[in-house]
């Protein structure tokens, strides 16, 4: 039987069947996230619903947004994205309410684990994963196998602190951070501050010939080197997996290795710098091997 997957996001609940290696009848759905918490596991339990009544299924994987204690299948913090989320007892909800075993883990460690099986990982040791989007999220492999910390918390790479003289933790935690720079987002507002119609990434990149434009963009992709930087003298890995609709950019890939590599000294320069292969379906795909899953 089939695998029900989802992947939990602030913006859309992207669901679906998996069977070997495989993924059907995928559908999104929006999250309506700022109806919290609740609200959302509800929407969770209706999108399960819906599946059921087409296809029987045997176990369930869910890939979310938060930090995740995959053996308790719990939200151990969210943000405000999605508000009252910290806390949920997601596996143990689903299991009581569908009585088929449930996997639960973070979004990026999930979409980490999608392409270690099936996309730009495999036959990877020892890489990182991060995906420039709303934020910066980030996981790593380490001889193999997800790295995940004292506190399953580990990867939290848009926490890195590349400004400093703007750090103000008390007001923002995120102050000075990198995913407050390097993120797609941080895009969007560097070039508003020039174009207010330049709302999202695609129609930045349609004017990327503009001398302002793309002196925007290339200020925008020595942040992202910054913080590559830090983490490839850190962790030292074989490989750098990029991901987020951003990273589908020729330029941004071909100059991110090229002002890496100035910066790196020669003896971390073999990392090999990929963009992400699974696209929106990395997290899904990931959900579906949780339990499975051999590296």
């Amino acid at each position: 039987m089939p695998t029900m997957v989802l992947d939990i996001g602030g913006t859309a609940i992207k669901s679906g069947l998996y069977k070997d290696g495989a993924l059907s009848e995928i559908r999104e759905t929006a999250t309506e996230a700022m109806k919290g918490g609740s609200h959302v596991v509800n929407r969770i339990r209706q999108i399960i619903t819906d599946y059921r009544s087409i296809c029987p299924f045997d176990k369930i994987g869910i890939s979310t947004a938060g930090q995740v204690d995959p053996v308790q299948g719990c939200i151990i913090y969210a943000n405000e994205n999605i508000p009252g989320y910290t806390g949920t007892m997601l596996k143990d909800i689903m299991e009581q309410e569908f009585q088929v075993p449930t996997a639960v883990e973070n979004d990026v460690n999930a979409a980490a684990i999608g392409e270690a099986v099936f996309g730009a990982g495999r036959g990877q040791k020892d890489f990182v994963c991060l995906t420039y989007g709303t934020g910066v999220g980030g996981a790593m492999f380490t001889r193999g196998k997800l790295y995940s910390g004292s506190s399953c918390s580990a990867g939290e790479f848009g926490c890195i602190v590349i400004h400093p003289e703007e750090r103000n933790p008390a007001k923002d935690m995120f102050s000075g951070c990198y995913e407050r720079y390097a993120s797609a987002t941080a895009l969007v507002k560097y070039a508003k501050e020039l174009d207010a119609s330049l709302s999202n990434g695609r129609a930045i990149f349609a004017r990327q010939q503009e001398p302002e434009i793309k002196q925007v963009i290339d200020r925008w992709i020595m942040e992202i080197v910054y913080g590559l930087t830090t983490i490839v003298h850190m962790l030292n890995p074989s490989c750098a997996i990029l991901g987020g609709g951003v990273m589908e950019q020729p330029y941004v890939l071909q100059q991110v290795q090229e002002k890496l590599y100035q910066n790196l000294m020669p003896s971390f320069r073999h990392v090999e710098i990929k963009r992400a292969e699974l696209g929106n379906h990395a997290g899904m795909l990931g959900a579906a091997v949780l339990e499975e899953a051999v590296f």
